[in-house]
C-alpha cells in the first residue's frame, strides 16, 4: 500500500497494543543510492540488532513472543517482496497478538530503524506526508485547457477541454471593415472559453480538496482568466510558469516538481520567521520541550513545529495519557509515569488526535536555538 494521506496516518496512530507491544520497521530501499546488496546487508544488521535488544528487555514473555513473531513476520515479508521493489522507503508496522500488519511503500527513504512501543511509531509517516501538497496545475492557452492532478511525485490528467475561437484574423483580412466586428466576436467567445475554464477549475478544486493551484500559461492569458476566478481559487494559486496545454506530462512534472521544491523551502523558512516573531513578543507562540508538551497537554497547540529526526526520551501519565519531559509523577492525577522512548513521536500523535498541524523542519534552522519544538497556539491562558 503507498502512503498517500493524513487519514492513513491518524487511523494507525490511534491504534494502541495495551497488553503487547508493536514493532514499527523503518527501510531505506532507494536502489538509486544503494545496491541490492547493501539494502539486504542493512536489513540483516537492523533484525539481528533488535532481537539482540529484545532479548536483554525488560518484559514478560507474552510480550517478547508477539515481537519475535513480528521480527519473523516482517523478515519473510522483506524477503518475498523486497527484489522487485520500485519504492525508496518501506515502513511496515506488525502486532503479531493484537491483529496489526500494515505495510507501506515510501515515495521518500526513511531512516532504517526498528522501535518496539505500545504505539505504531508514526512520526516518519508524518514528516514524509507534510513534504507533499496535492497540486492542481492548470495549463491553458486559447485554444485548450488541461488540468493536472501532481502529488507524491506522480502526474495524472484529470480533464481537457477544447475551445471553438478560432485563429486571430489580421487586421483588413477578409474585408477591413468586417474584420473589427469578427474580432469583437472572437474576443466574446474566448470570454466565455476562459469563464468555462475558472469554472471547471472550482470544481475540480473542490472535488478533490487540492491545496495548491500552479498556472502554466502566456502572461496574456492570465490578465484574461484572472478576473474570473473565484476568489477561493486566487487564494490557492502559488506560482505560474510558462506552458501551454500541448506540454507532454512529463514536462509539465519536472516543471512543477522544481517550482513545488522552491516553494516547500520558502514555506518552511517562512514559518519559522514567523513563529520566532510571534515568541519574541511574547505572543501566540511557545517554544522547548516542556512548554511545548504543556500546551499540548492542554490542547492549546494550534501548529506544532518540529525538527526533523529530533528524538528525545520522555514520560507519559498512563491514566490521563498527558507527556512531559522529565516527571516521575503526573502533577494532574499523581499517577506514576511511564518512560517513552521517544517523546518527539508521542507529541506528533498527540497533535494530529487533537486535529493539529505539524510541521517538520529540516536542520539545521533557527528553530535549533529553540529547543528544536515550539508550537503556535490557538490561544493564550
Amino acid at each position: 500500500m503507498k502512503l498517500l494521506s493524513q487519514e492513513q496516518i491518524e487511523t494507525l496512530a490511534k491504534f494502541e497494543c495495551k497488553d503487547l507491544f508493536t514493532t514499527s520497521f523503518f527501510l531505506d530501499t532507494s536502489k538509486n543510492r544503494l545496491t541490492k546488496k547493501e539494502i539486504q546487508l542493512s536489513l540483516k544488521n537492523l533484525l539481528v540488532n533488535s532481537r539482540k535488544k529484545l532479548k536483554v528487555m525488560s518484559l514478560s514473555k507474552a510480550k517478547k513472543e508477539s515481537l519475535e513473531q513480528d521480527l519473523e513476520k516482517i523478515e519473510n515479508y522483506c524477503k518475498q517482496n523486497l527484489s522487485g521493489a520500485k519504492f525508496v522507503g518501506l515502513a511496515i508496522f506488525s502486532g503479531s497478538k493484537c491483529d496489526l500488519w500494515k505495510v507501506f511503500n515510501l515515495v521518500k527513504s526513511p531512516r532504517n530503524m526498528i522501535i518496539f512501543d505500545h504505539n505504531p511509531y508514526i512520526r516518519p509517516l508524518s514528516a514524509i506526508l507534510t513534504e507533499y501538497h496535492r497540486t492542481c496545475v492548470l495549463t491553458f492557452d486559447r485554444k485548450e485547457a488541461k488540468w493536472y492532478d501532481i502529488f507524491m511525485g506522480e502526474i495524472s490528467e484529470l480533464e481537457s477541454l477544447q475551445s471553438d475561437v478560432p485563429s486571430r484574423i489580421k487586421e483588413g483580412g477578409l474585408e477591413g471593415y468586417k474584420s473589427k466586428r469578427i474580432e469583437r466576436h472572437m474576443t466574446s467567445r474566448l470570454h466565455k472559453f476562459f469563464k468555462k475554464t475558472a469554472k471547471e477549475t472550482f470544481t475540480l478544486m473542490k472535488k478533490y480538496n487540492f491545496e495548491w493551484l500552479l498556472l502554466g500559461c502566456k502572461d496574456e492569458y492570465y490578465t484574461e482568466l484572472e478576473p474570473l476566478l473565484h476568489t477561493y481559487l486566487k487564494e490557492k494559486i502559488k506560482a505560474r510558469f510558462k506552458a501551454n496545454p500541448g506540454d507532454s506530462a512529463n514536462k509539465i512534472l519536472q516543471e512543477t516538481l522544481k517550482i513545488k521544491d522552491q516553494l516547500k523551502k520558502q514555506e518552511k523558512e517562512l514559518i519559522v520567521q514567523k513563529f520566532i516573531s510571534e515568541h519574541e513578543k511574547d505572543g501566540l507562540a511557545v517554544s522547548g520541550l516542556e512548554n511545548t508538551l504543556r500546551k499540548l497537554n492542554r490542547r492549546e497547540v494550534h501548529t506544532l513545529l518540529v525538527t526533523r529526526h529530533f528524538s528525545q526520551p520522555g514520560k507519559v501519565c498512563p491514566k490521563c495519557l498527558f507527556l512531559y519531559a522529565d516527571e516521575s509523577e503526573c502533577p494532574s492525577c499523581r499517577v506514576k509515569t511511564k518512560l517513552l522512548i521517544d517523546v518527539i513521536d508521542e507529541a506528533v500523535e498527540a497533535a494530529l488526535n487533537s486535529r493539529s498541524e505539524v510541521k517538520h523542519i529540516n536542520p539545521p534552522s533557527s528553530l535549533d536555538k529553540y529547543g528544536g519544538i515550539g508550537a503556535f497556539l490557538r490561544y493564550k491562558i
